[in-house]
């Protein structure tokens, strides 16, 4: 059977200083479990307990594992501190039973509206930064994944192909940022099926998208209006991805992941219904 999980960006739980509403970890927890969802990724640094008998109770409570966590670094400068933050985090994925270590390459400003060019030395950095969190990841039991993100230094269609030629590194395939950096997520899959090692699922609205990657829009405000939408309901081929990697031999998790921002007057089962929607659109593909 397919492994189905969450991730609490899908409840506006993110780690973009200001992004919204933070909603308590027993809440989103509870919603996860009221769906029946076997497990959750880790969400923003700290959101879940860093001790871990504290997160395993937390997790149990809401009969939940952990699958992985996400993990936005600076991998071209600062790669001290960089390596030091990847063991604290995989030592608490590993504590909570995670099995995958979510990389992205994080430009080292706040939030995703902007990404300076790498110069070809940073990048090299970032390529070799990327192996030795892989190192201290497996030093935890986990496996490490690459997430062309947008506003980071992998985020283009260039980028992630240029990652994919220098790196032996496999990727997180998310079938939104992809979209919106310009990447069609399907032939990617079609293209390298040996380099995914993990899926997050999200649709979006490419009329959206493509004022993201013309410049037209910045990222934050793409969200607020509405990019994603629950699986089905936008222009992702999500069951021609599912299918595709399925029939390539991938076994791991299928993260339902909707990028969320909520504000004061939100609605709070927002989140909760279009998770709903975007499990039961999956559940008929499975």
């Amino acid at each position: 059977m397919a492994k189905i999980a969450g991730a609490p960006i899908s409840w506006g739980v993110c780690e973009v200083p200001g992004w919204g509403n933070v909603l308590p970890s027993d809440t989103v927890l509870a919603e996860m479990h009221s769906l029946g969802l076997a497990a959750t990724e880790l969400g923003p640094p700290d959101y879940l307990p860093a001790d871990p008998e504290q997160l395993k109770t937390l997790l149990a409570g809401h009969e939940l594992t952990l699958v992985g966590g996400f993990l936005a670094v600076t991998l071209h400068t600062d790669v001290k501190s960089t390596l030091d933050e990847a063991d604290r985090v995989a030592a608490i994925l590993k504590a909570g039973g995670a099995e995958v270590l979510v990389l992205a390459a994080a430009t080292g400003l706040d939030g995703y509206d902007e990404t300076p060019k790498l110069t070809d030395d940073e990048w090299n950095t970032l390529v070799a930064t990327c192996a030795k969190i892989r190192e201290i990841a497996a030093g935890h039991g986990l496996e490490t994944v690459l997430h062309p993100h947008v506003g980071t230094h992998v985020e283009r269609e260039a980028e992630v192909d240029r990652f994919l030629a220098d790196s032996d590194l496999q990727l997180c395939l998310d079938t939104g940022h992809l979209l919106i950096g310009g990447t069609d997520p399907v032939e990617l899959a079609r293209r390298y099926p040996d380099r995914i090692g993990h899926v997050h699922l999200k649709d979006v609205r490419d009329e959206i998208a493509a004022k993201v990657r013309s410049g037209e829009l910045s990222y934050t405000d793409a969200v607020e209006q509405g990019i994603y939408v629950p699986l089905g309901d936008g222009d992702v081929d999500v069951e021609a991805l599912v299918k595709l990697v399925q029939e390539a031999g991938y076994t791991g998790w299928f993260v339902l992941e909707q990028d969320t921002r909520l504000k004061d007057g939100s609605p709070v089962d927002t989140p909760l219904r279009d998770t709903a929607r975007s499990l039961a659109h999956l559940s008929k593909i499975l």
